[in-house]
């Protein structure tokens, strides 16, 4: 349930599989997975709790966190006053050119592992995730937990969240023939971006 809450990581997921394909929404899965196992290690460490604590420590996560949500939403709104097709071009292909998944790219190849660290920086760099895993990890941990219990809990907990995005990203890749007309695309990145530059200025104003 944690993992199908709306949120940034399912933003940054919904809008790269429909602007970029399938391959790039299942790499940001891939990202988002990879950040819920950081934080897993982290919470059964000690260390979210002490970035939870720490008010220094959370404020400067909070923050950068919060400028990268409001760039990405930026970049995602301006692509749609812009249009898409002529934003894509111009922003050297990253956010997708819409119908053809990879014209306008400098190097094809690149856009798929730009959505895994789209999907990586977006989850390793909320701070509410800490809190998160501080108040749920310890209660799936034996007393004195060993290394196995701490990397065993990890997986599972990647597992879900990647497995629970992959299907995000079919889903949207299956629709991206519709989501690729550049109406519709322009409303995708005015609405996601919207909803980023919201949770990035959410972000900010909470303690």
């Amino acid at each position: 349930m944690a993992a199908m809450s709306p949120g940034p990581d399912f933003a940054i997921t919904v809008r790269n599989a429909a602007v970029s394909g399938r391959r790039t929404g299942v790499m940001t899965a891939l990202g988002i997975a990879v950040g819920v196992m950081v934080w897993s290690v982290c919470a059964a460490l000690g260390i979210a709790a002490l970035l939870a604590a720490s008010a220094t420590a959370f404020t400067v996560v909070k923050l950068v966190g919060a400028a990268y949500l409001l760039y990405m939403g930026t970049r995602a709104v301006w692509g749609a006053l812009r249009g898409g097709h002529a934003a894509a071009a111009a922003d050297g292909g990253e956010a997708g050119d819409g119908a053809g998944d990879d014209a306008g790219d400098a190097d094809p190849a690149s856009r798929p592992w730009s959505g895994f660290w789209q999907g990586l920086l977006t989850n390793v760099l909320n701070p509410k995730a800490a809190v998160f895993f501080v108040a749920l990890m310890p209660q799936f941990l034996p007393a004195s937990p060993g290394v196995a219990d701490t990397l065993l809990l990890a997986v599972v907990a990647a597992a879900i969240t990647g497995s629970w995005f992959t299907v995000v990203s079919a889903v949207v890749g299956a629709l991206r023939r519709l989501l690729s007309r550049p109406a519709v695309r322009r409303r995708l990145d005015a609405i996601t971006g919207t909803v980023l530059v919201a949770l990035g200025l959410r972000l900010v104003v909470e303690h």
